[in-house]
């Protein structure tokens, strides 16, 4: 019960001590209730070339009608902030899991609470994790069960037979990959709503788009888009408490040469992939990985796993062994102890129809010497 009236953080901030909580559950003071909330200009268009260089830019491609729908939710075009309050009990600065239940908590138990969102409301989770990556993985399942299926000789009851109802033999199960991205841009959106500006207004949350940046203990400057620090047009942000919950990026190895200079995928990028690429090579062996290991194996690339120890090295050895015998069952390759010296980019894509070239050089335990490896994702 002390936890749920109040669960404080005190995090140093270029000097300053913030301290951050959720508004005591026992206010007595009302529901937030917006007299000025932020405006909706024009939406997001596919025809327009600045709405499609700053969607390439946010790392959400292509542009489609899914896509407009999504952004319309999560980085509202034209958006206009709404005119601050004298001072908020909290305000969370990143509209990802952390931002979003920080600020919607704390006005759901009658605090003043706003957000800050500077790329895209939902964060990883809806935008390049959770979401897509369990829609991808729902398709993969469907693969590998169909084709069981199909090679089961009616094992499971399950008898393929043309429309004459003769039997069908050695049926192969194509993937249409478009489709399988079509149908994860779809359900991103349909979701998308549940993390979007106008659910955080309808629970009593303020969003601002924009950079938010401290200026004092107790104040926060939003940067709006295009505008530089300091602008008078910049909103000010008085607070009582703030969460910080910015998110991550993905690392890049800094030690392996071409590798920075290489057009290389990761989970921010993965999942505008528009082409199925026929080989695939994963650095690194965490739960991620072997994820779109298995997931893009089912749809038929050639996918090669580098791991520098086992796969799952932070977990339990024997579940190691068991994932990585099933995961090379159904095609995905592991290559341990390995060690990549260069990354060498052979071509970059000049089309949407075409995906790079890459070759890897490394060493690793199952070849005594180095060798090349090529991919057109890595």
């Amino acid at each position: 019960q002390r936890l749920k009236r109040q669960a404080m953080l005190l995090l140093p901030i270029k000097g300053y001590l913030c301290a951050t909580a959720l508004v005591d559950s026992h206010r007595t003071s009302p529901r937030l209730q917006m007299s000025s909330s932020g405006g909706v200009g024009t939406g997001w268009t596919a025809s327009n070339a600045e709405d499609v260089s700053l969607a390439r830019a946010l790392s959400i491609w292509p542009l489609d009608e899914l896509n407009v729908k999504l952004l319309d939710e999560v980085r509202h075009r034209n958006y206009e902030n709404p005119d601050p309050l004298d001072v908020y009990d909290l305000v969370a600065i990143g509209s990802g899991a952390g931002g979003l239940v920080s600020s919607r908590q704390a006005a759901r138990r009658g605090g003043k609470s706003c957000m800050i969102s500077s790329e895209l409301a939902g964060g990883d989770c809806l935008n390049a994790g959770c979401v897509p990556s369990k829609a991808l993985l729902r398709c993969a399942k469907m693969i590998r069960e169909t084709r069981k299926a199909a090679a089961s000789q009616n094992e499971f009851g399950i008898g393929l037979t043309a429309s004459n109802g003769d039997p069908l033999d050695g049926v192969e199960v194509g993937v249409d990959f478009g489709q399988v991205m079509r149908r994860m841009r779809s359900l991103r959106a349909q979701i998308a709503p549940v993390d979007g500006h106008d659910r955080g207004d309808s629970v009593g949350v303020q969003t601002f788009q924009g950079r938010g940046v401290f200026t004092s203990p107790t104040t926060i400057e939003v940067v709006e888009h295009g505008r530089e620090l300091g602008d008078e047009e910049n909103p000010t942000i008085r607070f009582r408490k703030a969460v910080i919950a910015t998110g991550g990026r993905p690392t890049v190895p800094g030690d392996v040469s071409g590798l920075r200079d290489a057009p290389f995928t990761t989970n921010l990028n993965l999942f505008n992939l528009q082409q199925l690429p026929r080989r695939m090579v994963v650095l690194g062996a965490g739960v991620v990985a072997l994820e779109m290991a298995q997931a893009f194996a089912a749809f038929g690339s050639e996918v090669t796993v580098l791991a520098r120890s086992r796969p799952l090295s932070s977990g339990d050895e024997e579940a190691s062994e068991v994932i990585r015998a099933t995961l090379e069952k159904e095609g995905v390759r592991f290559l341990t102890g390995a060690s990549v010296r260069e990354v060498r980019t052979i071509r970059r894509p000049s089309s949407e129809s075409e995906l790079p070239l890459m070759s890897l050089s490394l060493s690793c335990n199952e070849h005594g010497a180095e060798f090349e490896l090529d991919c057109e994702c890595l």
